[in-house]
């Protein structure tokens, strides 16, 4: 016992000197002679204004600040304005590193956002009851950061990588049985609305169905707390922040994955647009629908992987960096190679990482117009990811039981 804890404060001790290194390397090499994360800078010079000026951070005075920040000036008309357009509490997030310079803040949130898309990925093998080998999880963990869209995230400081492991965080605690931590992981993913919109429903929805009331007074405390806190410190933040989201689309070119396909490329007009957004929301709701009444925990893993599908391929605007969702069922066909070609798995998942870690590249690379992602590289993930839930559902719904423990945490609510 005594030497057991002696390895747990050693490998603690290796672990965070490892990540002080991480932080301090990344901080002389990269943030502060090329100062940049722009995703980032928006929330922490919003959040700066904030605490330390005083300032309103959906104010004018905030936007200017950004915009000083990212062009040297006030923005001129095309241009992204950079807004706050966050919900008021992430503040609160980001609120540790405005009292040290953008580079060393830059240079911590970049290593959070890296230790998050590692921990997310050893989440999922847990909760998928998947062991690589070590070699093939080296390789795994090398494409995890440099897979595009992860790669994208760090680069640009994209807070969409940290809501991704709170949201896998949340799954797997919900899973296990450990209902306070998937509340409250849930709840803090809130603070980027457009990632969890659907999921955060469908989660709830199920927990209330099989009584896991645990989790949901978790969530409601932690959210409420969020909520009131903002109100307190900014009353009229959610007016603020709504109005600055409502103009969004105006310095955005692009809309959904749906809507680059039906206007971009085929320009049948918004009517069309909505039509098959419409569809695409009938459908995933008739699933929920058909789930929910059974309570069919079985198909429970399967929903959520579509209903993350679907989220990316409505939402108004989306982003590539929140791709790295499409990892859940990436890791999931990967655990399930096994089974189809047990000796050969390792070899064909290893080839399958190096194609996803150079083709979107390759795509990116070859597409580019300036500074700006063309269109296409939005399509293939979401869609691909869509097709193939459709005709492998049935491998989903067989390998749950298999995976997790369906009767006592989905069904009956044992955990509470």
């Amino acid at each position: 016992m005594v030497l057991n804890r002696t390895f747990i404060i050693f490998g603690i001790l290796i672990l965070g000197v490892l990540l002080i290194g991480n932080v301090v390397a990344t901080h002389h090499f990269l943030t502060e002679p090329y100062p940049g994360h722009n995703d980032f800078l928006s929330r922490w010079e919003g959040a700066r204004a904030y605490w330390q000026d005083g300032l309103n951070p959906y104010s004018d005075a905030a936007s200017l600040s950004i915009q000083e920040r990212i062009y040297g000036r006030a923005v001129v008309e095309g241009e992204d304005p950079g807004f706050f357009a966050y919900p008021f509490y992430t503040v609160f997030f980001v609120g540790p590193l405005v009292t040290v310079s953008y580079a060393w803040a830059s240079a911590i949130w970049m290593v959070i956002l890296e230790v998050s898309l590692i921990a997310a990925l050893f989440l999922l093998m847990n909760l998928l009851n998947w062991k690589p080998h070590p070699w093939l999880l080296a390789l795994m963990l090398v494409w995890t950061l440099l897979f595009y869209f992860s790669a994208r995230g760090l680069i640009l400081g994209q807070p969409g990588h940290l809501v991704y492991f709170l949201q896998i965080f949340a799954l797997w605690a919900f899973w296990k049985g450990r209902d306070d931590w998937a509340g409250a992981m849930l709840a803090l993913s809130t603070f980027k609305p457009q990632m969890g919109f659907l999921l955060v429903p469908l989660i709830l929805l199920w927990a209330f169905r099989v009584q896991r009331w645990r989790m949901i007074s978790s969530f409601v405390v932690v959210f409420g707390v969020l909520i009131l806190g903002s109100f307190i410190l900014q009353p009229s933040w959610m007016g603020d922040w709504l109005k600055q989201v409502q103009n969004y689309p105006s310095y955005t070119a692009l809309g959904s994955p749906v809507w680059i396909v039906t206007e971009y490329y085929l320009g049948l007009g918004s009517a069309v647009t909505t039509l098959v957004t419409i569809v695409l929301y009938g459908a995933l709701f008739w699933v929920w629908y058909d789930v929910l009444k059974k309570r069919d925990a079985t198909r429970f893993l399967w929903t959520v992987a579509l209903t993350l599908t679907i989220t990316h391929l409505v939402a108004v605007r989306t982003a590539t960096p929140h791709y790295v969702v499409f990892m859940l069922p990436i890791i999931f066909y990967f655990r399930s190679l096994q089974n189809w070609r047990p000796r050969q798995a390792s070899l064909w998942t290893g080839g399958i990482l190096l194609l996803l870690l150079i083709l979107p590249w390759i795509h990116f690379l070859l597409t580019v117009e300036g500074e700006f992602e063309h269109p296409s590289v939005y399509l293939p993930l979401p869609f691909l990811s869509l097709i193939l839930l459709w005709y492998t559902r049935r491998l989903w719904w067989r390998a749950s039981p298999q995976f997790f423990l369906v009767e006592k945490t989905l069904l009956t609510g044992a955990a509470d």
